[in-house]
């Protein structure tokens, strides 16, 4: 039976790539201890090709075994997003309620993820059953992106199954199953191995073994090759269904996770560095009598945008704002739509940035308009992106100011994770009210005002699910879109907006997430998505503000003279 193996094997490359609820995944003991530098990562193009399947297994335990330990120097933002589902005898399943989570990700001593987020009240016994059910825990989906701490042929079955390309990336697909008593929280499926290097790029199934009351729920890892030679993980997908967890008996839920901040600073920091110019005496000219003191009102300008600046690059260091790229410009156009079309003089001058986490907020950071991932993900069209920064810039034009201390620098003294909770830039309910008002005015003289529908139905359809999905909907250093079916903002469009109807495939309301942005996991930049419209077959595949699988096009980074690469240990 080895030998046929074999045989298949080689008439393929002669054509030719948890969680857990209520417990963690084990840690298995040999793989405890922590590794403090990354091993070079050195292709293998150059080698010969494996001649047998037992060659090219040798091969991915040997680059899976230092990816585990690369993975143990990098500390990546970490982000899971879960909706728990229910039935609709016309739209299939819909989202009924959500859980968030947001961290830093560690594996120097196993699994660990440092919440970015407030924990919840109540730290008793007794808190525990005063938080609803079912209980997911962040870990066990962070840990979603390790195949196992320990992979190797003493632990596994590997059997080949084809080839298989998943984008430009030739695959050899594999399908995997630990060997009997080898311990539990072993990985069961599929993988994907790009033929070239032979990196694990996907990986598809569950863990295993099951103890009650604990649950491994099965999922689909990605990982995108961030540098030559390493590929590193991106999106996990998770999904079950009408599984029995004891004190919910009927279970289905979807999830994504997502992984960015590898390389925070470094890169841009390094570059800036090697781009010092000095220039030469002659070019110095004395500056003396121009020189001036700022008037009062330019002082004021000056501190305010100091402030400004200090949380900017105190948010972007941290990883939780986008740097500078292509998806502002698309933003300072719209803003300067409204600017220039109701005769506006802003000084300093307006500036738009993007919030890389998931829930769909807006706010702004002095005269900086930031608007989230999530919220470019969902918002339907232009004049419903215009919407949501004529509010923004409502508040600029009405002066409502950033808290100046923030221009003091040790403000910005303190630790990643308490980031939520030491900036917050949300503003009073009579500012969200004359924000609001002044908005309509702007949008009223604005290229928009013939299209505000589409802006007035997504805010029908974020009043009607901010009950259900109260994670999604919910600013966290802003004020909220939404506050239930009672409070929404720039509700005087509501009374234009037309009815709506989920049942309709020719009524988008709001986008499902992921629909507009993709990420960069190394260097934290963004870009809109360039895909063709897909039309519609069913109500069911509208999916506003929900959860979808990933499918990533695969490409493989290529070089010249990069073969080798050692990534620095964390700091």
């Amino acid at each position: 039976m080895r030998n046929r193996k074999s045989f298949l094997f080689l008439l393929a490359i002669a054509g030719l790539s948890l969680p857990l609820m209520g417990q963690d995944k084990p840690t298995p003991a040999d793989s405890a201890t922590p590794v403090s530098t990354a091993p070079a990562v050195t292709s293998q193009t150059n080698l010969a090709a494996p001649s047998s399947f037992d060659q090219v297994i040798d091969r991915v335990v040997v680059r899976e075994r230092a990816f585990n330990e690369q993975m143990r120097t990098l500390q990546p933002l970490v982000e899971t997003y879960i909706q728990t589902l229910s039935a609709d005898h016309e739209l299939g399943l819909v989202p009924a309620s959500d859980n968030y989570f947001l961290g830093k990700l560690s594996l120097k001593n196993g699994v660990e993820d440092r919440s970015f987020l407030e924990p919840p009240r109540g730290q008793g016994f007794l808190s525990r059953f005063a938080k609803p059910f079912p209980r997911f825990i962040s870990r066990g989906f962070a840990q979603m992106a390790i195949m196992d701490t320990t992979f190797d042929r003493s632990k596994y079955d590997f059997s080949f199954i084809r080839r298989e390309f998943l984008g430009e990336v030739r695959c050899l697909v594999i399908d995997v199953q630990p060997k009997k008593d080898t311990g539990n929280g072993r990985f069961i499926g599929r993988i994907w191995v790009e033929d070239q290097d032979y990196n694990v790029v996907r990986f598809n199934g569950t863990y295993g073994p099951i103890h009650r009351p604990a649950h491994y729920f099965h999922f689909d890892s990605w990982r995108l090759n961030m540098r030559p030679g390493v590929w590193l993980p991106a999106y996990v997908y998770s999904e079950e269904s009408h599984i029995d967890m004891g004190l919910v008996h009927d279970l289905t839920f979807k999830a994504q996770t997502r992984l960015w901040g590898y390389n925070l600073g470094t890169a841009a920091k390094n570059e800036e560095f090697t781009q010092i110019v000095i220039d030469s005496p002659q070019s110095v000219q004395d500056q003396s009598q121009a020189a001036q003191d700022a008037t009062p009102v330019e002082s004021q300008r000056l501190w305010e945008r100091q402030a400004e600046d200090n949380a900017i690059e105190r948010m972007e260091k941290v990883g939780l704002l986008a740097p500078q790229g292509e998806v502002d410009k698309v933003l300072q156009t719209v803003a300067n739509n409204l600017i220039v079309t109701n005769n506006l003089n802003i000084e300093p001058e307006v500036r738009t940035r993007v919030l890389l986490t998931l829930p769909l907020e807006s706010f702004t950071i002095g005269h900086t308009i930031v608007l989230s991932r999530g919220l470019l993900d969902v918002l339907p069209d232009e004049a419903s992106l215009a919407m949501v920064i004529g509010h923004e810039l409502s508040h600029i034009t009405l002066g409502h100011r950033l808290d100046t201390t923030l221009a003091f620098n040790d403000k910005m003294f303190f630790s990643d994770e308490n980031t939520m909770s030491r900036l917050d830039f949300s503003h009073s309910p009579e500012e969200e009210a004359a924000a609001d008002k002044r908005a309509m005015e702007m949008l009223t003289n604005s290229p928009y005002k013939d299209k505000l529908q589409s802006s007035a139905l997504f805010l029908k359809a974020l009043q009607a699910r901010a009950p259900d999905l109260k994670n999604l909907i919910r600013s966290h250093l802003g004020n909220n879109l939404a506050d239930g079916k009672e409070t929404v903002r720039m509700a005087a469009l509501l009374q234009s907006a037309p009815q709506l109807d989920m049942r309709k495939t020719d009524q988008i309301a709001a986008l499902p997430l992921g629909a507009r942005v993709k990420l960069d996991p190394w260097t934290s930049r963004i870009e809109l998505v360039k895909t063709k419209p897909v039309a519609l077959t069913s109500a069911r595949e509208k999916m506003p503000f929900e959860v979808t699988p990933f499918f990533p096009y695969l490409t493989r980074l290529n070089t010249p003279g990069a073969e080798k690469m050692a990534l620095a240990p964390a700091k």
